[in-house]
């Protein structure tokens, strides 16, 4: 059974740094494209970063400069360097993996991310 699983969450305060991690079992997904999401209470589910397999980054508005997507193959682990982190980051992050985006076929657990003010 394929699985991905999150890891690096908490609880931080602003301005503070996290580093998040999504490892995958049961297959490689070195040719899919992994991806970063999160959604904070009453509000959708939203992208903020994507990878391509060949390494071509995507970030949401509210992240760029602030957060880094990047992946280890060998590993096939994910992971999300975040930086100077705000209050309205915190969510449950989600990691997500796609053989066609914008479509993603496999999903993680989420691991939630708290920034204390």
């Amino acid at each position: 059974q394929v699985q991905l699983v999150e890891s690096g969450g908490g609880l931080v305060q602003a301005g503070g740094s996290l580093r998040l991690s999504c490892s995958a079992s049961a297959r490689t997904f070195s040719s899919y494209a992994r991806g970063w999401f999160r959604q904070a209470p009453g509000k959708e589910r939203e992208l903020v970063a994507a990878i391509s397999s060949i390494g071509v980054t995507y970030y949401a508005d509210s992240v760029k400069g602030r957060f880094t997507i990047s992946r280890d193959n060998a590993k096939n682990t994910v992971y999300l360097q975040m930086n100077s982190l705000k209050p309205e980051d915190t969510a449950v992050y989600y990691c997500a993996a796609g053989a066609r985006i914008p479509k993603y076929d496999y999903w993680g657990q989420g691991t939630q991310v708290t920034v204390s003010s």
